[in-house]
């Protein structure tokens, strides 16, 4: 999650930068989810980081959610193509292991990578998911920092805001405590210090994503039927609101709801990127195994998409099918 300065780009009232629909899919294993854009000050280009499932491998189970790396696409031409650039090396133990779900921050020079890590591949749902950190200069040459000194038991997706108290505070999912979000706070990126109450509760959710827009800070969670909105005024104390992306899309690919996202604010604007199961009725409808013990193709790819958020009565909006403009800006240094 970034939130950019304004670069130079004529406005206009006439939707003259749509963007595709999808966004974005995977060549290698048409299974791109979780994505996070980061902005490439190097390279002059958007780079998006994503949990690269391999949905078109044979295999029994979930087995294609885990073993995954880290895809990178990038994107020159202001987020509207993407090439697929190849998947990192994150490797730090023996094996192939599995990794999901980054958010990057930039920090004094340095890129700051959390990422979900598990040791091995599974075919069951399973396995003990820890947050591990890297750092860079270039997004792609990562060094490997460290684990998290954060509870060592089932947790996944953070995110990461610097508040005006000088800190980086992390949100991330907490599995066996029912799935809710819990947060905690460090000077230097390395030390943490967990709080002790839950950020968000209620109903079980995952994927948090925070990011400030018309001087509020939000929050969104995805509840497995679209994306839960919250906001708040000091991004401690969260007034619970509405849904979006839970309503099917007409966009090519944009259906059935939008899952597991990220949001850039560029200039006036909020674009939520997110992903979708187009060969589902439902999001969690995965039609079952076959008489191999396997899902269908259709059923695992993903495809993402963007659209905009838009600020109406105190509240965020998304109608996935309206036309929109769509620019990200260059960061401004």
């Amino acid at each position: 999650m970034l939130c950019l300065g304004v670069a130079a780009q004529p406005k206009a009232e006439a939707i003259t930068q749509q963007p595709p629909s999808p966004l974005y899919r995977d060549p290698i294993y048409d299974g791109a989810a979780d994505p996070v854009l980061v902005y490439n000050r190097g390279q002059k280009e958007w780079t998006m980081l994503y949990t690269q499932r391999r949905a078109n491998v044979q295999s029994p189970g979930v087995a294609f959610c885990y073993g995954t790396a880290i895809g990178v696409a990038v994107s020159k031409d202001h987020g509207h193509s993407w090439v697929y650039k190849g998947a990192l090396n994150l490797e730090h133990e023996q094996g192939q292991n599995t990794f999901w779900a980054p958010d990057v921050v930039y920090e004094n020079g340095l890129y700051h990578m959390f990422v979900v890590y598990i040791r091995g591949v599974y075919s069951q749902w399973g396995g003990d998911s820890h947050l591990v950190h890297y750092a860079n200069k270039n997004l792609w040459d990562w060094n490997y920092e460290g684990l998290l000194n954060l509870p060592e038991h089932n947790i996944i997706d953070p995110t990461l805001i610097k508040l005006p108290d000088g800190k980086w505070h992390m949100w991330y999912k907490d599995q066996k405590l029912n799935s809710i979000t819990m947060t905690a706070q460090s000077t230097d990126l390395v030390n943490w210090k967990v709080d002790d109450k839950p950020a968000i509760g209620g109903r079980p959710h995952e994927g948090p994503k925070i990011f400030w827009f018309k001087n509020y800070y939000w929050m969104i969670t995805d509840e497995w039927q679209g994306q839960r909105v919250y906001r708040s005024k000091d991004a401690q104390t969260w007034e619970h609101q509405g849904l979006v992306l839970d309503k099917p899309g007409h966009r090519n690919e944009d259906t059935p709801t939008g899952a597991h996202a990220d949001v850039v604010v560029s200039g006036d604007h909020a674009y939520i990127i997110y992903f979708t199961h187009p060969g589902r009725k439902t999001h969690g409808d995965d039609g079952g195994l076959d008489k191999d013990g396997a899902y269908s193709y259709s059923t695992k790819r993903t495809s993402i998409h963007a659209a905009e958020l838009e600020f109406a009565d105190g509240a965020l909006v998304c109608d996935r099918d309206k036309p929109f403009n769509f620019w990200l800006d260059d960061i401004l240094n």
